[in-house]
């Protein structure tokens, strides 16, 4: 069983500059589903779930928590700052509790 990597933390402009490399990456994640999509209409779906797990998998290897399809949070040490695309900034923050239905957006 891997081990569970400890938890990143992020300020509010740690967050806002890693934001240009993760939307871009998603960017790029989504532009290799709808080409596949393209390219084979009948594209299975392990295609497509190959591409959004490694995209998952970027978004986790740079402290990100997926919750969704091209959904992430940003831990803050009290909640989450939240980017989902195509949202150009980071402008949403919600507590453990709440979730994505209880996100506000950032003053």
């Amino acid at each position: 069983m891997p081990a569970k990597t400890a938890r990143t933390v992020f300020s509010y402009q740690r967050a806002a500059a890693l934001l240009p490399e993760v939307r871009q990456l998603t960017e790029e994640a989504i532009a290799r589903v709808e080409e596949a999509q393209r390219a084979a209409p009948d594209a299975t779906r392990e295609d497509v779930q190959s591409v959004v797990a490694g995209w998952a998998d970027a978004m986790q290897d740079r402290g990100l928590e997926v919750k969704g399809l091209w959904l992430v949070d940003f831990d803050n040490g009290s909640g989450y700052y939240c980017w989902r695309y195509p949202e150009n900034g980071l402008a949403y923050f919600h507590t453990y509790e709440e979730g994505f239905r209880g996100r506000v957006r950032i003053q």
